[in-house]
């Protein structure tokens, strides 16, 4: 393998950054990653890690980054390949894709489509243009709203945000699900006290495992060269949160519908639509586009498909081939830290019982921090876990 091309990854104080530093570094590829303090980022200690950067906040000081990235990757005999690994990270790459492109390799090569991918409007907007189906959204601006969300959708149904980054920041979850006008109401009101663009959503019926994903790769040429589904079973918080129990299952369908749509988009390298099954229907609705690499990225490697090797892979001049996974392998992506929140939310919304959770246990399953061969940030992460309890006790005894 050529490996004269380093990889920067923007962030390690998350898993996923870990997990993609891990695919990489584990076949050989020089890893550098960012980020714009150590504490907390406890990726920074994998023995798979070549070099750790200090520099500028991505959203303080978005210019002074990139500026920063620029000189690093002038210093290179070759073209790093840049690596976002959360949202925040994706819409500062997009915002001086131009720039960046002339000194990093990049996936993607359309400025502003990952914005649009992100924002729910216009992902909606693009979705009904290709005729993919989504759940009935109603804007806010409507000066009806109330009685048209009554009419049209009733209740419960969804307020949720167009940028689910800065919603989760200040609210702690990623949306509000309402019950009544009185609940509309306030939750609209909170969603414009905090200045968050938000919109009313259809609720498709269905418990959590009924929520899939459709996991791509699109080359160059925006052709999908590699593909798995997975369906979810467990999120946290639960009912709208991120995957803390997952399981690869074939499901062809989700193909048919999410390999023409990203094609007709032009999109390149990785992607995972998130779909939602109705209950009542059995139609699937489209949810939302990770534009970035999955939080189950590292289970998805575990299946045969190493993503942000075969994106490395194709952006340094080498074959990539094709590869479907059509079997259901049985693997599972467990977070058990947050696992054990949602667990408990779910036993105590009677949605399932400690039996149903203990017995899924027994699956073959990849974790999202804990590594044998790289045990150093599972470490870290537990330390700083143990930290915060001490300091918690502390402050309640004194």
């Amino acid at each position: 393998m050529t490996q004269q091309h380093k990889a920067v990854v923007l962030g390690a104080n998350y898993y996923i950054g870990l997990s993609i530093i891990r695919c990489l570094g584990r076949a050989g590829v020089p890893v550098v990653a960012v980020e714009y303090q150590k504490e907390g980022a406890y990726a920074l200690h994998s023995k798979y890690l070549s070099e750790q950067l200090i520099g500028p906040h991505y959203k303080k000081e978005s210019s002074a980054l990139k500026d920063f990235l620029i000189e690093y990757a002038r210093k290179q005999d070759y073209k790093p390949v840049l690596y976002p690994t959360a949202d925040p990270y994706v819409e500062f790459i997009d915002e001086y894709l131009d720039e960046l492109g002339e000194y990093f390799l990049i996936t993607q090569k359309e400025k502003g489509l990952w914005t649009r991918l992100i924002d729910k409007d216009s992902l909606y907007i693009l979705a009904e243009q290709h005729q993919v189906r989504v759940p009935k959204t109603i804007q806010t601006t409507r000066p009806d709203l109330i009685e048209v969300v009554e009419s049209d959708l009733g209740y419960p149904c969804l307020v949720k945000p167009a940028d689910s980054t800065i919603f989760v920041a200040e609210f702690r979850k990623k949306l509000f699900k309402v019950h009544d006008r009185v609940e509309l109401e306030e939750a609209l009101k909170r969603s414009e006290d905090a200045h968050i663009e938000v919109v009313v959503q259809q609720l498709v019926q269905g418990f959590d495992d009924h929520m899939y994903t459709f996991d791509a790769y699109l080359n160059q040429e925006s052709k999908v060269t590699h593909w798995m589904t997975a369906q979810k079973h467990r999120q946290y918080p639960i009912h709208f949160g991120a995957s803390v129990y997952t399981k690869q299952r074939y499901v062809p369908e989700l193909f048919t519908i999410g390999a023409p749509f990203l094609e007709k988009l032009g999109y390149k390298g990785f992607a995972e639509i998130e779909f939602k099954k109705d209950a009542d229907t059995g139609e699937y609705y489209l949810i939302e586009i990770n534009v970035r690499t999955t939080n189950f990225n590292q289970m998805i490697a575990d299946v045969g498909l190493n993503m942000p090797l075969i994106a490395y892979k194709e952006l340094t001049g080498q074959p990539i081939g094709s590869r479907i996974i059509k079997e259901d392998t049985g693997q599972v992506f467990h977070y058990m830290y947050e696992d054990l929140h949602a667990s408990r939310a779910y036993v105590k919304a009677g949605d399932l019982t400690w039996g149903q959770i203990i017995r899924s246990y027994k699956a073959n399953k990849t974790g999202a921090i804990w590594s044998s061969d790289d045990p150093k940030p599972g470490i870290r992460f537990i330390g700083k876990f143990v930290k915060r309890i001490v300091s918690k006790v502390k402050k309640r005894n004194t």
